[in-house]
């Protein structure tokens, strides 16, 4: 995991529509960037449908929500599509981001041990500095989470 008070490393990704979106992208603004491991999962679901429900709050707050994980763009397309979700989903495929922020690691599940995404959430500031860093965080609660400690700031 990253350190708060670290510069976030700056990446270049695809969104579900194929664009280029590059963390500078935000400069200005804050910047709520999760990594999740695998669309239309039941945990990543949950979350990003939390997010969802959020998203006006994240909005009127001057804050982007912005998804990474290893899926396909076309898979995010879809994800997107049947739970009309309002943020952006990036693809990661070459895990070159996913490794930068320090969430490819191993899990184990059931006795067994594999390498995947750690469900990470990271608040950057303005200036694109880590501000906030959550591992392991509750797919159910991670999008309330955040806005509590966003309305804590204020």
């Amino acid at each position: 995991m990253l350190n708060i008070g670290t510069k976030a490393p700056e990446f270049c990704l695809q969104d579900a529509n194929g664009n280029e979106i590059s963390l500078s992208d935000f400069l200005g603004k804050k910047v709520v960037l999760y990594f999740y491991p695998k669309d239309n999962t039941p945990g990543c679901t949950r979350q990003a449908c939390a997010f969802a429900q959020n998203f006006e709050e994240f909005r009127s707050k001057n804050v982007v929500v912005v998804c990474i994980s290893k899926d396909t763009v076309a898979s995010h397309k879809k994800f997107i599509e049947k739970y009309d979700l309002p943020f952006i989903l990036l693809s990661d495929p070459t895990l070159s981001t996913i490794q930068a922020y320090d969430v490819w690691k191993e899990k184990k599940l059931y006795g067994k041990v594999s390498m995947g995404v750690v469900r990470t959430t990271y608040i950057i500031d303005e200036s694109g500095v880590i501000e906030k860093a959550m591992e392991k965080v509750k797919p159910d609660t991670n999008a309330q989470d955040i806005l509590d400690y966003l309305n804590r700031e204020v």
